[in-house]
């Protein structure tokens, strides 16, 4: 593990450190994935309170359920805490981390504390992946919820079935979403893997993409007979990573037949695809996919494959994968732009990838009759500067890009990048911080039948739902 990799407890640990009714606070509880582990925290027993500068969704959820959440990070803010809670995007300049590293107060890591929470499931099933690990979480959740295995859940992402992104099931499966950032998944020990795809990114955390490849590789070391790993035939830095592995190993293709799970006779209405499996070779079931885009038949692979280790019959998985409406922020329909004459609908997308803006843009293109629009909000500095070329090249399939400035999130601009930056390696793509200058551009170019793609990682999903509220 890299030297600034944090220290990662074992599970005998951590039952000595934190037994049940412990006082855990978490920073940064306002996030997605935190919010859902502090509100499984509380319904294990845990005494829950938190800190996040940000106000959101998410800390109103915690709020209502009673859990104190803090507005500003302050050292004062964890007294009589047992124990704190933390992720990679918090430094080790935080007042509450400092405080309680200066104390002795037992710091834990996020994803150590997940692991944690997981012993006693028969099944851990950690989807990972540089891209698409929401949405493939998602999707197998909706699927074992479909067939009331009532698994434990906590993903990137709420789910329509549930209306959020973490679930305290009664079942024997284990579903989560294995984040690279950090190498944060090695100190998960799952079951199952799934590995749908490895590439460059988090220049800030990987130097190389061999870095890349061997955390991967580490990750999809499964100890035990009954642990396998589901990999992607058709991406080659996975098949690398995973060639070495003891642990059994299940593929999934669109492309190559010899793969264990292959999709066949892909047709397409809407942009929404429907596909033949075969298993072994053999016809398994057929499914009409709800979600657009060739990406998500390889989604829907992967979870067949999952399911079928975990006993799923083959009509169960096409009928809960077919209903399947998507997670949200991902190609998800926000309604049509407020104060056009005409029809024009809006979707907001977490994409901030040059490989995932291009698959979804593919996929909205497929959708699309008209012109394609794509509003991007980019995401750190770092990435932004390291995949400046392929950011260039990703937004080949629009007929127009509209860039925000960069989101910062925990980075300096040291690259002296800038949207504008984009804006001018792109024909036909104009820089418009102003949000209100944006809005006003889209209704005066837009035009009956158009689509409007609002992309990116940071706050830009606020903008969305401006383009479409009544407010």
């Amino acid at each position: 593990m890299s030297a600034n990799a944090p220290y990662m407890h074992t599970v005998t640990e951590l039952s000595s450190l934190i037994p049940q009714g412990s006082r855990l606070f978490f920073i940064g509880i306002g996030g997605v994935s935190m919010s859902a582990l502090a509100m499984i925290a509380r319904e294990k027993g845990y005494t829950v309170s938190g800190s996040d500068r940000a106000v959101s969704r998410f800390t109103e959820m915690l709020r209502e359920a009673g859990i104190p959440v803090f507005g500003q990070h302050d050292a004062e803010n964890i007294d009589g805490c047992d124990a704190v809670i933390y992720n990679a995007a918090i430094g080790d300049d935080n007042p509450e981390l400092a405080r309680a590293k200066k104390e002795g107060i037992p710091v834990i890591y996020r994803t150590a504390f997940l692991t944690y929470l997981m012993r006693g499931y028969r099944r851990a099933i950690g989807i990972a992946g540089m891209h698409g690990k929401s949405t493939t979480s998602a999707m197998l959740s909706h699927l074992f919820l479909f067939a009331r295995r009532d698994p434990a859940i906590l993903i990137g992402a709420p789910i329509a079935a549930l209306g959020r992104d973490f679930h305290c099931g009664t079942g024997e499966d284990f579903i989560f979403e294995a984040c690279e950032y950090k190498d944060s998944f090695l100190s998960f020990r799952p079951t199952i893997t799934v590995v749908l795809n490895e590439e460059m990114d988090h220049p800030d955390y990987f130097r190389s993409l061999d870095q890349v490849r061997e955390s991967f590789f580490r990750y999809m070391q499964i100890p035990g007979e009954d642990g396998v790993n589901i990999v992607n035939l058709d991406d080659d830095n996975v098949m690398k990573s995973a060639e070495h592995t003891a642990a059994r190993k299940v593929t999934f293709s669109t492309a190559r037949r010899d793969a264990d799970f292959y999709a066949e006779n892909i047709t397409y209405r809407g942009g929404r695809p429907s596909f033949d499996v075969l298993h072994g070779g053999a016809p398994f079931c057929h499914i009409d996919l709800s979600v657009p885009g060739t990406h998500n038949v390889s989604n829907a692979l992967a979870c067949c494959a999952a399911a079928v280790l975990s006993g799923i019959e083959p009509d169960v998985i096409a009928a809960g994968l077919s209903s399947f409406s998507g997670a949200a922020r991902r190609m998800e329909y926000k309604g049509q732009l407020r104060g056009c004459p005409y029809p024009v609908d809006v979707y907001d997308d977490f994409g901030h990838h040059p490989s995932e803006i291009v698959t979804t843009l593919d996929g909205a293109r497929r959708m699309t009759e008209k012109r394609l629009i794509c509003v991007y909000q980019p995401h750190t500095y770092s990435r932004t500067f390291e995949l400046f070329d392929d950011f260039c090249k990703s937004f080949d399939l629009c007929d127009a890009v509209y860039f925000t400035d960069i989101y910062a999130a925990r980075e300096q601009n040291v690259y002296g990048v800038s949207s504008s930056q984009l804006a001018d390696h792109i024909p036909h793509a104009v820089y418009l911080p102003d949000l209100d200058a944006l809005r006003a551009r889209l209704l005066e170019t837009v035009a009956a039948g158009d689509t409007v793609v609002v992309m990116g990682a940071g706050d830009i999903a606020a903008f969305a739902d401006r383009l479409v509220s009544a407010s």
